[in-house]
């Protein structure tokens, strides 16, 4: 009976220390769910609506439940990601940098246009009827109203810095009568409809625009174009568990990709969101924008006239100038049928 007693005792304790190891264990397979981070250009219950599709199929192929997480505030996107709010998500490329530099992300794919040509561009449009040129927006005088984007946004706000307003020597500022920051669709809106005198924009923006409500569109009209932007970045949580991370990767890299009328759906799905398939990328993705993000520091370190700010932001560009010299020597050199990065 001791015996029995002690062995039965002996068991007990097995169990239990095998209940507390197991316990401690992550699970085999990861997290069940995971919230996707979107970035909402315009209404979210329109996104949401144009979102729909895309996340069930996501949750049909990964077997994980996608709860979509909106928001208009690119700050407000890192920081879902930084505190681990959302794992993965949909960025522009100013705010993925943001993303990647203090949210604990990591581009894994981006995206690409439907019609095949990658890149898009970053636009200012004045009202259609507007006699309004380039040239009257530049010659300043704070007699007009202007909107730019999030101070996050790459179209809405940093390629416009960099292409037109620093190389001029402008602070939107000190320029215009008034300068509002919001959204592509609010500042679309505010200029169809006169409340501002020019506001930027994007080309896909634009674009999706004329499919879905032409009459609007035609409300406006472009007076100036940057040059061509990278494609949007999706990124991830690095410490995302790596089978977790498999499964979400497989489903972006094969979404749209095969033959037949299921490939042929989600092309279809894909396209009203304006993109194409998506193809494999990683943090050198951002090395233009890093590049535009540091031309812009030397214009405004110029435009100041302090020698030493111009010096430092100098060695910055340099530093990034190399860097991507560097990465196109290797692209160059990798074999014909290695993914593109």
């Amino acid at each position: 009976m001791i015996r029995r007693t002690a062995l039965m005792g002996l068991a007990a304790l097995s169990l239990a220390l095998t209940g507390c190891s197991q316990a401690e264990k992550p699970a085999a397979n990861g997290p069940k769910e995971i919230n996707f981070s979107i970035l909402s250009t315009e209404n979210s219950q329109n996104q949401e609506q144009l979102w729909k599709p895309f996340l069930a199929d996501m949750e049909k192929q990964t077997g994980l439940k996608v709860k979509p997480f909106f928001a208009s505030n690119y700050t407000s996107l890192v920081e879902a990601m930084r505190f681990n709010q959302v794992q993965v998500g949909w960025f522009s490329n100013q705010s993925g940098l943001e993303a990647v530099r203090r949210g604990g992300g990591q581009v894994f794919v981006r995206s690409s246009d439907p019609s095949g040509v990658d890149g898009y561009h970053s636009v200012i449009i004045v009202k259609a009827d507007s006699p309004l040129t380039l040239d009257d927006i530049t010659a300043c005088g704070k007699k007009l109203t202007f909107g730019l984007g999030d101070a996050k946004s790459t179209s809405g706000t940093l390629a416009p810095m960099t292409y037109l307003f620093l190389p001029k020597g402008i602070d939107p500022q000190k320029c215009f009568k008034t300068v509002r920051s919001a959204n592509h669709e609010a500042n679309l809106m505010s200029v169809a409809n006169g409340v501002l005198d020019a506001g930027t924009n994007n080309s896909t923006q634009l674009k999706l625009l004329k499919e879905t409500r032409p009459e609007l569109a035609a409300k406006v009209r472009v007076v100036w174009t940057s040059p061509t932007l990278p494609e949007d970045p999706i990124v991830w949580r690095k410490d995302l568990d790596p089978a977790t991370k498999e499964k979400v990767r497989s489903f972006f890299l094969t979404y749209g990709t095969g033959t037949g009328a299921e490939a042929e759906r989600q092309r279809a799905v894909l396209a009203k969101l304006s993109f194409g398939v998506f193809k494999p990328a990683d943090d050198t993705h951002l090395l233009p924008v890093r590049e535009m993000e540091a031309t812009e520091a030397l214009l405004a370190a110029r435009n100041s006239g302090d020698a030493a700010a111009v010096t430092k932001a100098e060695m910055a560009l340099a530093d990034i100038t190399r860097e991507r010299a560097a990465l196109e020597a290797k692209t160059a050199q990798a074999p014909a049928d290695a993914p593109a990065r």
